[in-house]
């Protein structure tokens, strides 16, 4: 496991691991990501472990996460999404170092991924803000005869988009990924759906205004 002690293979490691863990709890369902964001965790763990690291660098990177915070608090502020990033890559480079002493993580590919996980990580945090924002409408409806999409596999269990919200979800077979289903019977918060295809009857799928 000596790969896991490059310090570049380190650092993706560990921000593979938390951006799975991120998506884990906004998709829950299938296991895979939860899977994924523990192995991720556990070889970022040894790799800090038996790297030597800044812990200084450590801290900016956990203090960059309330700029982060505040921006979606105060009606998507950029400015304090800039200092933010900005953080996240000083925090980046200089987490883990050389015996020299010197930034062992590539300056740019801690550029880039800051970048790009930030980026991800505010599309995901916007929608979720939207989503909570929006009137429950299906909360009080009935939903048989709704249709909707699969967004994991359903079979025991399992998660569907419909009316603008995420359900837990069972069917009587396994039904894949991104198919469109149709609901037949609703207990609660948990809805029975199967498979649907285009030409079958369905409700106005508009919700109410």
């Amino acid at each position: 496991m000596n790969f896991l002690l490059d310090p570049n293979i380190a650092y993706l490691i560990l921000v593979a691991g938390f951006v799975l863990a991120v998506l884990a709890l906004f998709a829950p369902g299938t296991g895979l990501l939860e899977i994924g964001a523990v192995l991720a965790i556990v070889f970022a763990g040894y790799s800090v472990a038996n790297t030597p690291i800044n812990w200084w660098a450590l801290v900016i990177l956990i203090v960059g996460v309330f700029p982060f915070l505040y921006a979606l608090r105060r009606s998507r502020n950029l400015v304090f999404l800039v200092i933010s990033i900005l953080a996240l890559i000083v925090g980046s480079v200089f987490m883990f170092r050389a015996e020299s002493g010197e930034p062992a993580v590539n300056p740019a590919l801690a550029t880039i991924v800051s970048v790009l996980v930030t980026g991800l990580m505010w599309i995901i945090a916007t929608r979720g803000i939207e989503a909570l924002q929006m009137k429950p409408y299906s909360r009080t409806g009935k939903l048989i005869g709704h249709v909707g999409t699969t967004r994991s596999d359903v079979f025991h269990s399992g998660t569907v988009y419909i009316q603008n919200e995420e359900w837990s979800a069972r069917s009587q077979d396994p039904i894949p990924a991104g198919v469109k289903v149709k609901v037949i019977k609703q207990e609660g918060f948990t809805l029975e759906v199967e498979p649907w295809t285009a030409g079958q009857d369905q409700p106005d799928l508009e919700p109410n205004k």
